[in-house]
């Protein structure tokens, strides 16, 4: 299906706050079912898309393939899949500092627990902790020079805590964003967690779902990339209401392009933030408030399939409450609620109790009056944050084959930068391999490589900002090992576009 171009409606984008006032009163009955509407409508998501992820690499699920929800499904996969919900207990690291330093943690405090943590990570998570290991801190650790994952989903998934702390508030959830989400993104994979917060926050006072998403996008800068393919989605709705795969395809062929995450480069993967969370905006908008079809939808969108609706679920889920939540999704959910999440020591239960404390702290700060069984809000008109971009003006120029690091010898390239990626073979995770870098005949630095995927990236070595001209790259592995080889099984030269 070819789609035609949509432009972008620009009075989508100014609908008032439909219902909202500059305050309201919300009672702490139903604030507390908000939260947990919130948490559970991410936990339902995350199952529901969980069999499906990243199985579906630019194209749809067809909808000839049932997504099953059978009964025990929650409980199930917490005993057998726990690793699922990473899209949770990455949250729940954060919520967990705040329960214990305060809402004013430091950023290093976030920073440290994330990066000491037991659980594995992928991509802009995984450079982040990697980053932080080896001294490189917030906000740097997400920035693109020292991140080739800044624009990926990471943040984007993790990011509900910001908004579910932050009821009708959506810049204070921006403001939470800004440190904890440059931990490990920059640019548009920053705007992906800035987009959720604010959802999440304004769902607590808004029931209409397209005045939800239009609103939560004008804390995004309306040059980036990621606020054009939000806008485009908007629009795209409006002209065609009933036919999201419409939209799919409008974001596919205009967004689906991947700079620098070593995996998705010229290849069906994307895990960018900014085509993943036009997923989450399609299955809210052509969801139109029904619970189970916006979680298909997000789902049928493909990519990060567990993710996307676990974001869409938590903000239908906030904006709708957990109590009206229709119980076909919540009794395998409420046989979990007392398990704890892998790598805490928090249920959802829990997850209800600290998101409560602190979403309470917020809005007494912020200019909220406790009135005993309520809280007066002050309602936060959405502020755009600061314009970020990942790699400016750069674009992939050649990506070539690799070949061992024994045999690596001299790259010769000509642009502006160089991504070297790397495997290894063989095994013994308490191995770091040092490898000296060398750029066109000077030493650059050493880089060391962990054995262990826990703590390490799939890159072995990157630079974005050379002069543009002729360059030579070459390695010296000071410390090999006969039981491990490395195998640089790709290299992405870049240059000016």
């Amino acid at each position: 299906m070819k789609t035609k171009q949509i432009f972008i409606a620009l009075v989508a984008l100014a609908l008032p706050l439909q219902g909202m006032a500059e305050r309201v009163t919300i009672s702490k009955e139903r604030l507390m079912d908000k939260i947990k509407g919130s948490w559970a409508g991410q936990t339902i998501g995350c199952t529901y898309g969980g069999p499906t992820e990243f199985r579906y690499q630019g194209r749809m699920i067809d909808d000839s393939i049932r997504i099953e929800w059978p009964e025990g499904v929650v409980r199930n996969i917490f005993q057998a899949w726990p690793d699922l919900y990473d899209d949770l207990y990455m949250d729940l690291t954060f919520v967990d500092v705040m329960h214990r330093e305060g809402l004013d943690a430091p950023v290093e405090s976030h920073a440290r627990a994330f990066a000491d943590a037991g659980y594995s990570l992928w991509h802009a998570n995984q450079a982040g902790r990697y980053n932080i290991h080896r001294g490189i801190m917030p906000p740097l650790s997400g920035h693109w020079k020292y991140n080739v994952h800044a624009n990926d989903i990471d943040y984007q998934i993790e990011a509900d805590f910001a908004g579910i702390l932050s009821p009708a508030m959506p810049n204070t959830a921006s403001k939470i964003s800004d440190g904890i989400g440059h931990i490990m993104n920059y640019g548009d994979g920053w705007y992906g967690g800035v987009y959720v917060g604010a959802m999440y926050a304004l769902a607590y006072v808004c029931d209409d779902v397209e005045t939800i998403v239009t609103e939560a996008l004008k804390t995004i800068p309306s040059r980036s990339k990621f606020y054009k393919c939000q806008a485009d989605v908007i629009a795209c709705h409006k002209a065609y209401p009933n036919d999201w795969k419409r939209a799919w395809q409008l974001v596919q062929d205009k967004y689906d392009d991947d700079l620098g995450c070593s995996e998705g480069v010229g290849e069906p993967l994307n895990i960018d933030a900014t085509i993943n969370s036009a997923y989450i905006t399609i299955g809210l908008l052509y969801g139109e408030g029904d619970f189970g079809r916006t979680l298909e939808i997000s789902t049928r969108c493909g990519q990060d399939s567990d993710c996307n609706p676990a974001s869409a679920g938590g903000i239908l889920g906030c904006m709708m409450g957990y109590s009206r939540i229709p119980e076909m999704w919540m009794k395998p959910l409420r046989e979990a609620e007392d398990l704890n999440f892998n790598y805490t020591d928090i249920s959802l239960n829990r997850a209800y109790e600290y998101s409560m404390q602190l979403a309470s702290e917020n809005i007494l700060r912020h200019g909220g009056k406790d009135l005993g069984d309520a809280f007066d809000i002050k309602v936060q008109k959405p502020r755009k944050v600061r314009y970020e971009e990942c790699f400016p003006g750069m674009k992939v120029t050649e990506v070539r084959p690799g070949r061992w690091l024994c045999d690596f010898g001299t790259e010769r390239f000509s642009g502006t930068g160089i991504e070297v990626i790397a495997t290894w073979e063989g095994g013994d995770p308490t191995y770091v391999a040092e490898v000296e870098v060398y750029l066109d005949g000077k030493y650059r630095e050493t880089m060391k490589f962990p054995c262990n995927f826990h703590d390490r990236t799939p890159e072995l070595f990157w630079v974005f900002d050379l002069k543009d001209g002729a360059h030579e790259l070459s390695f010296k592995h000071l410390n090999p090992n006969d039981k491990v080889k490395v195998n640089c099984n790709r290299v992405i030269v870049y240059g000016k576009k």
